[in-house]
């Protein structure tokens, strides 16, 4: 499933004297050791950077065709932790006083057309990073591997609705990023990977990070799997998206240099060698909240970029991403000089293998814990309200009761499928979900691959539902009669 950022969020308890001597007990890697055996996914790799020190823990293989061992310097396709990347280049340009984040996207992309001509002129490079330009999550169209793919994604986006007033609220936006990534190059004067390479890659000596197949193919790398309802495993295809969507979700990297680049955002801005690659007051405003987001699991807050959660008064920065059959999670903790990262390449199980590796190494290193939150009983009144059909350009998300509960399935849409010259990965299977309490229009999910995603319902002024939220996407509501 293509969600991004997939990691549970809900109450946060501290951990009882028990409970932290029973995890002292485990160490990190029998607990990834474990895990991995648990979801039986082909290969992980797992790091984290606690007491000054790197510790890495990697297990199984690339693929189930071609078996070759997972190590620290295996590729893994990154999905939109690449965002951080784009991100970061993005205030590489601002540091050097050649962006502005307050400037309309128009100043450096004179050429970029929406179908509404004031939103188009009055979108920001802070609305584009922070996800509330309005535009909806992608644009479903391949314009090739060429050096002009991002100059043709952009113009495609002329044919482009918004999905919410310009700054209203956030919804999660791969398009507004492949839209950075097209600023970036014409602020530059080269090509996005090229930026991308020469400001962070080469002075970060991130030398198992690329984009382009060609490299990625000379070096170890994994494949993204999916599982089907037998429990048999088959590779995942297409491995990566066209090159049009490179600055959302398109690098490989390692957990070796996922580390490195953990470490150097919990830096003063210097690589190891003392060379300053952004001012550190720069790389601590990346970190501050510029929107805040509801009854989300994506995080309470977002900076640039980077999604912000308190745990126990402890605040995280981190950023998920999800590939084809590929899921990724990087954590942070700044205060703490801590970061998790979690590579694997098998769907469904990765989002909840992720998930487990995160909780626990947060708990074993920082005695945080993370829960999730219980729903209210169910209520047939309330399930009534939501109960329908909801759609976005790629999606439907459909509610329904089973009993006396709450059931939703998402699903990727027929002509999507068909249009696909390589099978989508497969739809999640139904999940049961609760609303929570306090509110009638937060919800969790309680089972299944997205259990612990939290989401919210839009209402219009009469106070009828009209959307539904999650991992950070809108679905509108779809009329009874076409349905």
């Amino acid at each position: 499933m293509p969600f991004w950022g997939v990691s549970g969020s809900g109450i946060l308890e501290r951990p009882s004297t028990k409970k932290v001597r029973e995890m002292s007990q485990i160490t990190f890697a029998d607990f990834v050791e474990t895990t991995f055996k648990k979801f039986n996914i082909p290969g992980v790799a797992v790091g984290v950077w606690a007491d000054g020190k790197e510790i890495s823990a990697c297990h199984g293989v690339t693929s189930v065709d071609n078996p070759l061992p997972i190590d620290q310097n295996t590729l893994f396709a990154l999905g939109s932790i690449t965002k951080s990347f784009t991100a970061t280049t993005l205030i590489h340009l601002v540091a050097e006083g050649k962006v502005e984040l307050s400037a309309p996207v128009r100043r450096y992309l004179p050429e970029f057309q929406l179908k509404d001509p004031q939103a188009a002129e009055n979108i920001t490079v802070l609305n584009l990073l922070n996800h509330t330009s309005g535009l909806d999550w992608r644009v479903n169209v391949d314009t090739g591997e060429g050096d002009d793919a991002l100059q043709r994604y952009v113009a495609k986006m002329a044919e482009v609705d918004l999905i919410a007033p310009l700054g209203s609220r956030v919804s999660y936006s791969q398009a507004g990023y492949n839209l950075l990534g097209r600023l970036i190059e014409n602020v530059t004067g080269v090509a996005f990977e090229q930026a991308v390479a020469q400001l962070l890659f080469e002075p970060l000596g991130l030398s198992h990070s690329f984009f382009a197949r060609d490299d990625i193919m000379t070096r170890r790398f994994a494949v993204g799997h999916d599982r089907a309802q037998d429990g048999t495993l088959s590779i995942a295809r297409p491995w990566r998206h066209s090159r049009g969507d490179a600055p959302g979700g398109g690098i490989a990297s390692s957990v070796a240099d996922l580390l490195r680049w953990g470490r150097f955002h919990l830096s003063d801005g210097c690589t190891e060698s003392g060379i300053q690659v952004l001012p550190t007051h720069v790389l601590r405003q990346m970190k501050e909240p510029t929107a805040q987001l509801r009854a989300s699991s994506l995080g309470d807050a977002i900076g640039l970029c980077w999604f912000l959660r308190d745990v126990d008064g402890v605040r995280t920065v981190g950023h998920g991403g999800s590939a084809n059959g590929q899921f990724s999670e990087l954590l942070l903790v700044p205060e703490r000089n801590f970061a998790v990262i979690s590579l694997t390449n098998a769907g469904p199980d990765g989002i909840p293998f992720n998930q487990a590796i995160v909780r626990f190494a947060l708990e074993h290193y920082l005695g945080l814990v993370d829960r999730d939150q219980e729903p209210i009983p169910f209520d047939a009144a309330r399930a009534r309200e939501i109960a329908g059909t909801y759609e976005n350009e790629m999606m439907t998300f459909t509610i329904d009761t089973v009993g006396a509960g709450l059931r939703l399935a998402v699903r990727i849409k027929p002509e999507i499928r068909k249009a696909s010259k390589n099978a989508p990965p497969p739809d999640p299977e139904p999940a049961d979900f609760g609303l929570l309490p306090g509110s009638s229009n937060e919800y969790i999910i309680t089972s299944g691959e997205l259990k612990g995603q939290r989401g919210f319902f839009t209402r219009d002024t009469s106070g009828v539902v009209v959307g539904v939220d999650l991992a950070g996407r809108l679905f509108s509501r779809v009329p009874l009669s076409s349905e």
